[in-house]
């Protein structure tokens, strides 16, 4: 399997496009864990290493608006799961299909017993997502994460304060580097009549 390239992994770029996001959903409708893998990355948030170490157990009884705490892998920091209404339909529907036991791993790799599947096979999964839908770009474990912020950025015009603090960032330039901001974006603004 080919190995992720760290420095190119966090230049991974995000979904822009709410059509793009509905053509993977759409793609992954009849693999009911890969749905699930995509739906709780572009709805949380989170790092792709928190996302694998999740358990069965951990969301079985959630309700849509409830949530776990969690400590971050990276940073020890602490952070949440929350499950919207599309984490938990995408979350029981992977129940019904797999009926797997509350102490597996959400995640489940066929290499072994009861190991999440690796950074590098999810890596490998989105890649063939965005490429069999067309995408160009650079995809990658990070663009679920920074999918998750583009468009609370840009469709539900969340602040970059409150994607830092989402991010656990250490400030919002951080958060805005991490999403990166387009020369496009910059010159838009100048549109704007005053």
């Amino acid at each position: 399997m080919k190995k992720i390239n760290k420095n190119k992994a966090s230049e991974a770029e995000p979904i822009r496009k709410l059509d793009d996001i509905k053509a993977i959903k759409k793609l992954l409708n009849d693999n009911s864990r890969n749905l699930l893998l995509f739906t709780l990355g572009i709805n949380n948030g989170l790092r792709i290493s928190d996302i694998l170490n999740l358990k069965v157990h951990q969301l079985k009884n959630l309700k849509p608006g409830e949530y776990i705490n969690i400590q971050e892998i990276k940073t020890e920091k602490n952070n949440i799961v929350y499950v919207n209404k599309e984490v938990f339909k995408a979350f029981n529907n992977f129940l019904k299909d797999e009926n797997p036991e509350d102490d597996f791993f959400i995640f489940k790799s066929r290499q072994g017993y009861n190991k999440p599947i690796s950074k590098q096979r999810a890596w490998q999964l989105i890649k063939d997502w965005t490429g069999s839908i067309n995408l160009k770009g650079n995809y990658g474990t990070h663009t679920l994460r920074k999918t998750f912020g583009y468009i609370q950025r840009t469709h539900f015009g969340v602040s970059w304060e409150i994607l830092c603090k989402r991010f656990n960032h250490s400030n919002p330039a951080v958060t805005m580097r991490y999403l990166g901001i387009t020369g496009d974006e910059v010159t838009n603004i100048l549109q704007n009549e005053i």
